[in-house]
């Protein structure tokens, strides 16, 4: 494994932008649509490819918001992935110190199991391609996820689920096949359990890599590829507003702590 010893940052703001620190467990699983949306909106990402042994600050001092993207592993596979640990610690003070949070699939499940819900493995198996999510009673005036239409589609590939929200999450968005989509907890931590970021060719990347394991699960993996690649401008449209709406939110919370 190569060891890097400073971060990886990307992004089209200057030096003086407000920073959202990124965590990228694995190399396919970056910020995609998500990253270009908070680019394009000012913001610099500070991406720390945990898996390469990057390190994760201590605190989140100097950073106006805290991204946790997707992966393969469990939430608790600490052994697997030894800086998880460091991310819930991470996830907690950007709670307690109401610093925007994304949590994205992996992160979202982070989220819930940070702050005491759980997550379970799906005894339906993986759920994968493009699926039409519910907005549930909350969503109406949520500054990040209130514009999500009814029915619109979110690229999934997860093999778990939350399973138990924290106390005192609010849901927001819901499935027929997974009820915890989306939720918020305080008053700046969103998780979902979907994939905002990817595009078709991201899950179709995916899908090569866990061609094996969707076969023995009897999943048609050429079928939800297509079925992503059509819902692609949607999925750019409907989640590109909601990166846009998070964004924003970063962008206030650092005007008020001059972060």
């Amino acid at each position: 494994m190569t060891v890097t010893t400073e971060p990886s940052r990307t992004g089209t703001a200057g030096g003086g932008a407000p920073a959202v620190l990124v965590v990228q467990h694995e190399e396919d699983a970056g910020p995609g649509l998500v990253g270009e949306r908070l680019a394009r909106a000012g913001l610099r990402l500070d991406v720390r490819r945990a898996w390469e042994g990057v390190p994760l600050p201590e605190t989140l001092g100097g950073h106006a918001g805290l991204l946790v993207l997707g992966g393969s592993v469990n939430c608790e596979e600490d052994g697997a992935a030894p800086w998880l640990p460091r991310v819930r610690a991470l996830v907690r003070e950007a709670v307690a110190r109401e610093v925007p949070l994304l949590g994205i699939c992996l992160g979202g499940q982070l989220v819930a199991h940070a702050l005491g819900g759980a997550v379970a493995r799906r005894a339906r198996g993986p759920e994968v391609g493009a699926v039409p999510l519910r907005r549930l009673p909350a969503a109406a005036g949520d500054p990040v996820l209130g514009g999500v239409p009814e029915g619109a589609p979110a690229a999934q590939w997860h093999w778990d689920k939350v399973d138990r929200l924290p106390a005192g999450a609010v849901p927001l968005l819901g499935g027929d096949d997974c009820p915890y989509q989306a939720f918020r907890v305080g008053s700046a931590c969103w998780a979902v359990q979907f994939h905002p970021e990817a595009d078709g060719d991201t899950v179709a990347g995916w899908a090569a890599g866990d061609a094996e394991v969707l076969r023995a699960a009897g999943v048609d993996a050429g079928a939800t590829v297509a079925s992503v690649r059509r819902a692609e401008p949607e999925l750019r449209a409907v989640w590109g507003a909601v990166s846009e709406a998070w964004g924003a939110v970063v962008r206030a919370h650092a005007g008020a702590r001059g972060v």
